[in-house]
């Protein structure tokens, strides 16, 4: 009778008799491949190659026998693997160790075959059926320590780095704390559930409330914070007692009549002007109090008043030079009987004038608030 190698690991069965003087080696042989199957092996694919086949040969050493089994090469295109004979029945690890990001596909027979992406590893076996033989994913339905094929599914396609994963190395939630994720819509915010984004960044809910303040903020209006850099200390400027009245470090606001009261003193800048080629502006945007000392004759333009409707008032100090200098006003001031005053030519002499419009800088009206102050 001769051997037979019809087992999964395709050991050489000896028939009585057989082997005559050798049974010692083929047995030592069979010990061998034995320990093959529970160690490591690797085979190469050719290159670009679309299918390939691994046949555990009988009764000698063969890398397709090892429990861990790496795949090498370079892929064009996916690569179908069969794996053979289709009788064996055999659990391996095996590893898409290829270059070119291509899949590799186990099968055995006509039955169901296993996809393993490049760079990844699946546990896998054979039923070893024959022609209808397949492959199964070992893990598909794997459940550790109480914990469901369904919940272990949810990692599938999980992109997070080892980096990101490690976030949660020594996070001390509870599981009812963990769970208050568990069945969120995103972007929805949901009863007893942590509020999270959708993929556009929105967060929906019928209603939001803070501290148990339902807020009823439009999205313009929240959005007004959008890009603000004030600080705590800046926005509690507005936390003001009485609507209307100013307040030491806070901001000024106008009551429901749009009145401003000021309890205390107010404090405005004063505004140096210098005049060149015998000209100088008064820039009404700039200040309601002007200086000028007097260095050349000079022409006054008075520029930005209040639109029509609204008030631009001002006034304005003018020291005379050591030389007496002359003033031109602009047209548009009117003056008390129609005449200009006189400045006073003493040296440093302080002439101060008021002036006011109402109707954008058409008409200036030019008041002689003293003279010769000095």
């Amino acid at each position: 009778m001769t051997s037979t190698f019809v087992n999964d690991l395709r050991l050489n069965e000896m028939a009585t008799g057989d082997q005559s003087g050798s049974w010692g080696t083929v047995t030592n042989t069979n010990l061998e491949l034995i320990g093959e199957a529970f160690g490591y092996g690797t085979e190469a694919i050719t290159t670009n190659a679309d299918t390939h086949t691994t046949t555990i040969a009988d009764g000698a050493t063969d890398a397709g026998r090892s429990m861990f089994l790496k795949y090498t090469g370079t892929l064009d295109s996916a690569c179908t693997i069969t794996i053979g004979p289709n009788t064996v029945s055999k659990m391996w690890f095996i590893e898409n160790a290829t270059s070119g990001s291509q899949n590799i596909i186990i099968s055995q027979g006509s039955g169901a075959n296993v996809t393993i992406a490049a760079g990844q590893t699946k546990a896998v076996y054979s039923d070893g059926a024959g022609a209808g033989a397949a492959f199964v994913d070992a893990f598909a339905a794997l459940n550790v320590a109480g914990v469901s094929p369904t919940e272990l599914a949810i990692l599938d396609g999980v992109t997070a780095t080892t980096a990101e994963i490690n976030i949660l190395d020594g996070v001390t939630s509870t599981a009812a704390e963990l769970n208050l994720v568990d069945g969120s819509t995103a972007g929805t915010i949901v009863n007893s559930k942590a509020v999270i984004y959708s993929s556009g960044g929105q967060v929906n809910g019928t209603s939001l409330a803070i501290a148990g303040t339902a807020v009823t903020s439009t999205a313009a209006e929240l959005n007004i914070l959008d890009g603000a850099t004030v600080t705590t200390a800046e926005l509690n400027y507005n936390d003001i007692t009485t609507l209307g009245t100013s307040q030491a470090s806070k901001a000024v606001t106008a009551d429901a009549n749009g009145v401003v009261t000021f309890d205390n003193g107010i404090s405005e800048e004063s505004t140096t002007i210098t005049s060149s080629s015998n000209a100088a502006t008064l820039n009404l945007r700039d200040g309601t109090n002007f200086l000028h000392d007097l260095t050349e004759n000079v022409t006054y333009t008075f520029s930005n008043p209040a639109a029509s409707g609204k008030v631009s008032s001002f006034t304005l100090k003018v020291i005379q030079d050591s030389t007496a200098r002359t003033i031109t006003w602009p047209t548009s001031v009117d003056w008390a009987a129609a005449t200009a005053p006189t400045i006073t030519a003493t040296n440093n002499g302080v002439d101060i004038f008021v002036f006011f419009t109402n109707d954008s800088g058409t008409t200036y009206y030019g008041f002689t608030a003293g003279q010769a102050m000095a």
